[in-house]
């Protein structure tokens, strides 16, 4: 099923209902749940193959700041917070290395 592969919106689209054909003559379920979601959210998907761009990267970003949320059990203040999520993702040491001796 080559759905992502598509070069033209037109083409996964015809790929998707190929497939969403078949998940629903398949009568098991979990598919047809999968299939139902993929289908009320098609208009959606289909903005990748115009765009060819995803969230993937905001995603990643998001998911940085709920690690340092949850490392920190809380901060007392935004900008502690934000001071957080900056050493975490520009992976920063606390504590500055020694300088290195002069010969």
């Amino acid at each position: 099923m080559f759905i992502w592969e598509g070069i033209y919106p037109s083409v996964a689209e015809r790929r998707f209902g190929d497939w969403y054909q078949w998940a629903w003559r398949l009568r098991l379920e979990p598919i047809r749940k999968v299939a139902l979601l993929i289908k009320n959210h098609w208009l959606n998907i289909q903005t990748y193959f115009a765009h060819r761009i995803t969230n993937a990267g905001s995603e990643t970003i998001n998911s940085k700041i709920h690690r340092v949320k949850a490392m920190a059990r809380g901060f007392r203040n935004r900008d502690r917070f934000r001071m957080g999520i900056y050493f975490y993702c520009a992976k920063l040491d606390l504590y500055p290395r020694p300088l290195a001796e002069s010969s």
